[in-house]
């Protein structure tokens, strides 16, 4: 299988994605094997994470469906000669992990991107050795054509600073170079590649960003927010090939996590397109839940496309992402206080919104008007007050039930803001690894004692009764779903401090929201999240069960990962 697919991809680069489509679509149903007629997990635990918290024996599955779940004795009456057995040993058995939000394949981007992380991802302490990887891959890449580095946290590194043009002008100047920092928003270019976006010292900030400059106001090559798209358009305009071997890296990636459903959860529709033939053609281990940006989330409002499409049982097209504001650690998060930390020495600075107030409750009107679900990126508290002013005006002028509207990680939310997501029927996520990755740098840097000890509130929303998930936002950090659940447990952060212990949730209710609360977000909890009869049977098997302390999530691991009764991948 792993060569045929590899001619499908050179077939796709030389024929085009529809035409080899309809070339190949039979020779791959010809090899692809059907899934075991039938399969029982048996002598462990099975966490069916349904309402009422059962908790089994044994599983059994018939095709891609769960048919029984219940004690050893009543699903060994269900097995016949041909039933595959998985002796759990001890272990247990969860409904598959859902990303609630991230960026499939974003994980992917290593295969051609430089990595420029900081512990505890990487090993960059300071900008010299960070230019000579560039340099070095600078020296293997054709000239002309963009160097790209993941992961610069100027908070980690010696010098304190992001990397501007003058740097990376060192690295090269016959190549357009592009540094992305690690939280995504905001990218470093060197002089190649401010001249190849048509940026110099006369180009205006564009609406809802911000283009760095140095005292005599050039350009210093630092982009903010919206600045940014134009380099992140060019440098990222991967060939077919490079993008279907991300798909396969990134599928292998999130099946080895115990992910079974992943999230592209900003798609332009290319790489909407891609993603739906090769999950047509099952090149993917997993499902995915797609949500469109704010152009295609228009087109289909406005009646000039179908998202019936791409749609299909592996691929769904979900929520409409929208972006109002940027990130606490790149001081583009939008806070009614200003940030802790006077930023640039100004004392009254807050962050901005990336879309002006007036023009998300537009495009929030009119899209919830449509009738779609809408997700929208929201860190800073003013930005919050803002995505839940743009709720309360859609409804008003579109009354709906049940919405399930998103704030995408709703950092800074206030207690009075999810009295209000409760009123509304708006459900955050939460990227509570933050407390990890950056809590340190949120209490001293940021935020401040007081308000970074409630980022993340996902235990005032437990309390609150407001729905809620967790998220790793990958590639912003990396994709580890148990991880997760330990953060969100501990809120222990790299130097081993708590980060608002008043707002720790327990193991079980961490485990929900990676699953059944997850699938319940982008209303599909009918079909997966729980393991209950007539689900898909898209189960994640560990090595223990997880009901313990929390120390000992540590030492979870995931032992095989079943997609619709399928194994896609074993330890």
């Amino acid at each position: 299988m792993q060569e045929a697919r590899a001619v499908l991809r050179r077939i796709l680069a030389l024929l085009g994605v529809g035409l080899a489509a309809i070339v190949i679509a039979g020779y791959f149903a010809l090899r692809t094997p059907p899934p075991p007629h039938s399969s029982a997990y048996l002598n462990g635990t099975v966490l069916t994470m349904n309402a009422a918290g059962t908790v089994a024996q044994a599983l059994y599955v018939e095709g891609d469906r769960i048919v029984a779940v219940g004690t050893k004795a009543e699903i060994e009456k269900h097995m016949v000669a041909e039933t595959e057995v998985h002796d759990l040993h001890g272990g247990s058995v969860l409904p598959g992990f859902i990303d609630a939000h991230g960026h499939f394949p974003g994980t992917s981007l290593e295969l051609f991107a430089v990595p420029l992380h900081s512990a505890p991802v990487g090993d960059i302490q300071s900008i010299p050795p960070a230019l000579a990887r560039l340099k070095q891959k600078a020296a293997e890449t054709d000239a002309g054509e963009w160097v790209i580095a993941l992961g610069w946290d100027d908070t980690l590194v010696d010098e304190k600073r992001n990397l501007t043009r003058d740097d990376l002008d060192k690295v090269s100047t016959d190549h357009p170079v592009l540094v992305l920092h690690v939280s995504g928003h905001m990218g470093m270019v060197n002089s190649r590649g401010l001249s190849v976006i048509g940026i110099d010292a006369n180009t205006p900030d564009p609406v809802g960003g911000v283009i760095q400059r140095d005292k005599s106001g050039r350009a210093n090559g630092v982009l903010e927010e919206r600045a940014r798209m134009a380099a992140f358009d060019l440098a990222f305009d991967l060939g077919l090939e490079e993008f279907l071997a991300m798909l396969d890296h990134g599928g292998k990636q999130y099946a080895a996590v115990g992910v079974t459903t992943a999230q592209s959860g900003l798609s332009v529709e290319t790489t909407v397109r891609a993603m739906s033939v090769a999950s047509w053609l099952g090149l993917l281990p997993i499902r995915l839940m797609v949500w469109p940006d704010e152009k295609m989330g228009l087109e289909m409002a406005r009646g000039e496309r179908s998202r019936d499409t791409w749609h299909r049982s592996e691929l769904d097209i979900g929520a409409i992402k929208l972006i109002a504001d940027g990130s606490i650690q790149g001081f583009t998060g939008y806070l009614s206080e200003p940030y802790h930390t006077p930023h640039n020495g100004d004392p009254n600075y807050r962050g901005y919104p990336t879309i002006p107030r007036k023009r998300l409750i537009e495009l929030v009107t009119e899209l919830h008007g449509a009738g779609f679900q809408i997700a929208i990126h929201g860190n800073g508290d003013a930005s919050i007050d803002d995505i839940l002013d743009a709720f309360a005006a859609a409804q008003k002028a579109s009354p709906r039930d049940d919405t399930r509207h998103i704030i995408v990680h709703a950092q800074m939310t206030r207690a009075d803001q999810l009295r209000r997501m409760k009123r509304l029927g708006v459900t955050p996520s939460f990227f509570v690894a933050h407390t990890y990755y950056w809590g340190d740098r949120h209490r001293d840097i940021f935020m401040g004692p007081e308000r970074a000890a409630r980022m993340s509130p996902a235990a005032s929303a437990k309390k609150l009764g407001v729905p809620f998930t967790i998220h790793l936002d990958a590639p912003v950090v990396p994709m580890d779903p148990l991880f997760l659940v330990w953060t969100a447990v501990t809120r222990t952060s790299t130097s081993g401090k708590v980060i608002g212990e008043a707002e720790r949730i327990s193991i079980m209710d961490a485990f929900r929201a990676i699953t059944i609360d997850a699938a319940w977000q982008i209303h599909q909890e009918k079909n997966r999240g729980s393991l209950e009869v007539g689900k898909y049977a898209d189960l994640v098997v560990l090595n223990r069960d997880p009901r313990g302390s929390p120390k000992a999530l540590r030492k979870l691991k995931v032992e095989r990962t079943v997609v619709g009764g399928l194994t896609v991948f074993q330890r």
